[in-house]
C-alpha cells in the first residue's frame, strides 16, 4: 500500500520521494484558511507510486514558529532543494495572501526542472500571477488552473524522478 507522510517546517527531511508545497502561507493574524490541507488530501488520493511519498510543507506543526527567521528560511531552502518536485499553488490575494516570498522562491526554482505552477483564475488577484505564468511557460514549467491538476502534474514529476531511466 502506498503511503503519504507529512513533514512540517524545521522537522528532519527524510530520504526518498519528496514533494514540496510552495505558495503563500496565511498569516495567523488573518482568518484565511491554508490551502495545504486540501492539497494533502488530493496528493494522498492521487499518489500511486511504488514507495512512500513525503510531502514537505513550510507551515509549522501546531503553529509553533521558528525561534529565528533564518532557521525557517534555511529549512525551506533545503526542503525545496531535496524535493523531486515543487508544487507552487498561488491563490493570490494581495490583502491576505500576497505571496511575495513565493515570487522569489519561484524565480529561484523556475529553471530547476522540478517546478509546477498552479494559478487559479478565480483567486482575488489573478492578474498578479500573469508574470509568473509567462516566465513559467518560457522555462517549460507546466502551468495549471486547478489544485487537482497542479497536484497531478507535480506527482507525475515525482514519479518520473523515481523512474529507473531518471536515475
Amino acid at each position: 500500500m502506498n503511503s503519504v507522510r507529512l513533514v512540517m517546517a524545521r522537522e528532519p527531511i527524510p530520504t526518498g520521494r519528496k514533494l514540496f508545497l510552495a505558495g503563500p502561507t496565511p498569516d495567523k493574524s488573518t482568518l484565511v484558511p491554508s490551502w495545504r490541507p486540501e492539497a494533502l488530501t488530493l496528493i494522498t488520493a492521487q499518489w500511486t507510486g511504488p514507495e512512500p511519498l513525503t510531502v514537505l510543507t513550510p507551515e509549522s506543526r501546531d503553529g509553533i514558529r521558528a525561534e529565528r527567521y533564518e532557521h525557517q528560511v534555511d529549512w525551506e531552502s533545503d526542503a525545496r532543494a531535496s524535493a523531486d518536485a515543487i508544487l507552487f499553488w498561488i491563490p493570490r490575494d494581495m490583502r491576505t495572501m500576497p505571496g511575495m516570498t513565493t515570487n522569489v522562491e519561484f524565480g529561484l526554482d523556475v529553471s530547476s526542472g522540478r517546478a509546477v505552477l498552479g494559478c487559479p483564475p478565480d483567486c482575488p488577484n489573478p492578474e498578479r500571477n500573469r508574470y509568473l505564468a509567462y516566465v513559467a511557460r518560457r522555462h517549460g514549467v507546466p502551468v495549471r488552473q486547478t489544485l487537482t491538476d497542479t497536484v497531478a502534474e507535480a506527482l507525475a514529476l515525482v514519479a518520473a524522478a523515481g523512474a529507473p531511466e531518471a536515475r
